[in-house]
């Protein structure tokens, strides 16, 4: 093998050097010189095919031939020979300046199918709107009592708009003393929290990078999916690099419990794109490379990608990000209760939401909704139990909060309910949290 490719090489650069054969030539014309071992090697190579370098130290055929008439070359003359030959070829790799290891390595161009380009193309180009975010917490460290920023937890996000603003999961930065921003390029930057909505799942960051550095993710619509379409999901999981996944949308509509409040989030996509930890905050795309959810969620009992993660469809994240980066929150209306588990109203044999706490300053309790309490005696007074508002059948506090999440505030809605053994429709006018006023 190695002889092989030796010979290869004198071939290629012999053949591109004309100052080494007129070298070799007119040495060996000049003192009569003929290798002794040419004749066979003559017989066995095409001589059309012979390099320059080869002919000029062997000679022509018919030169060969009349090795057997002459007398045995001195000893000091085939060392000479050898000599020479090392040097002509050590001068025609001066001269041809070729990279010794391409005349061995020959390499192929890869072929990619139409939609593995379309993968690779949709990951660079939007790769440069994914960053990774990292969550600190201050600590003090017992026997110093120095005060640490130890890092708490990580996520992903996206860039938003080229205001620097970057859209992410709440419970991603939940619990943070500061936020670190890291962008495509490596480079970190300090992240403020604009706001954040706790029944959704979703936060707005700020960062004050150049305009160059920000290349925000092109918004999609999450209406019209379908299921069956692929999908794609960039993120930063378990602290490595940018990561691609894909799937498919394997369900519509899903509706999961935010992990900071527990209300149902609605309409949120299922994918079977691998969502790891780290993933969270990260863009879901379609095969156009647009946003069409957010990564929030996975299905799993041991915490890994078992094939079943949500996304939280971009329909709703616009609304809320355009509600936080004009007002810095988010307005939804409340009834101004606190009910009770969906478990123990089904243990009384009935449906709807029991009220368990009704406070005056609130909207149920200015319409004069009753609160559970107790007697005199320690029994059990059972307040109101809603069934409907607005004429929607209310059975427990999911479709409760479904039916607020479609109202505004200031909305005067009819609500329903049981008292005692009767039934009273009382007229209710939503009103904002109490911090968000």
């Amino acid at each position: 093998m190695a002889a092989t490719a030796a010979y290869s090489l004198v071939f290629s650069l012999s053949s591109s050097s004309s100052f080494s054969s007129t070298f070799c030539s007119s040495f060996r014309k000049k003192h009569n010189i003929i290798p002794k071992s040419t004749t066979p090697f003559l017989n066995s190579v095409n001589r059309t095919r012979t390099p320059n370098i080869i002919t000029a130290f062997l000679g022509s055929k018919e030169e060969s031939i009349s090795l057997n008439t002459q007398k045995p070359n001195p000893p000091f003359v085939d060392s000479l020979f050898v000599v020479c030959t090392s040097l002509a070829l050590s001068f025609s790799l001066l001269l041809a300046d070729v990279d010794s290891a391409s005349a061995f390595v020959v390499s192929t161009p890869r072929k990619l199918q139409t939609d593995e380009l379309a993968t690779v193309r949709l990951f660079q180009e939007n790769t440069p709107s994914v960053v990774y975010i990292t969550n600190l917490a201050t600590k003090q460290d017992v026997f110093t009592l120095d005060v640490l920023e130890v890092p708490q937890g990580s996520g992903s996000g996206f860039i938003w708009d080229n205001l620097g603003h970057i859209v992410t999961n709440y419970h991603v930065i939940r619990g943070a003393s500061d936020l670190r921003v890291t962008l495509a390029d490596q480079t970190t930057y300090e992240a403020k929290v604009v706001g954040y909505d706790q029944d959704k799942d979703v936060a707005v960051l700020r960062i004050d990078p150049p305009n160059n550095k920000l290349r925000p993710i092109p918004i999609g619509v999450s209406a019209d999916l379908l299921v069956g379409q692929k999908v794609f999901a960039i993120g930063n999981p378990f602290g490595l690099d940018h990561t691609l996944t894909t799937g498919v949308i394997s369900g519509l509509r899903r509706e999961i419990s935010s992990a900071a409040t527990g209300r149902p989030i609605q309409d949120v996509i299922q994918t079977d794109a691998a969502i790891n930890p780290g993933n969270s905050g990260g863009p879901l795309l379609d095969s156009s490379g647009n946003l069409i959810g957010i990564n929030t969620a996975i299905y799993s009992p041991s915490g890994a990608s078992s094939g079943v993660g949500f996304s939280i469809p971009v329909d709703t994240v616009a609304g809320i990000v355009d509600q936080i980066v004009k007002f810095g929150k988010v307005t939804r209306p409340i009834l101004g209760i606190k009910f009770a588990p969906d478990q123990s109203v089904e243990q009384l044999g009935v449906s709807g939401v029991l009220v368990l706490d009704a406070p005056p300053s609130g909207p149920a309790g200015k319409a004069g909704l009753l609160s559970t309490k107790r007697d005199a005696y320690g029994r059990l007074i059972l307040g109101d139990i809603i069934t409907s508002v607005n004429g929607k059948k209310v059975t427990n506090g999911s479709d409760l909060y479904r039916i607020l999440d479609n109202c505004k505030v200031g909305d005067k809605v009819v609500v329903e309910v049981l008292r005692g053994d009767h039934e009273e429709k009382i007229p209710v006018t939503l009103e904002p949290k109490p911090d968000e006023s």
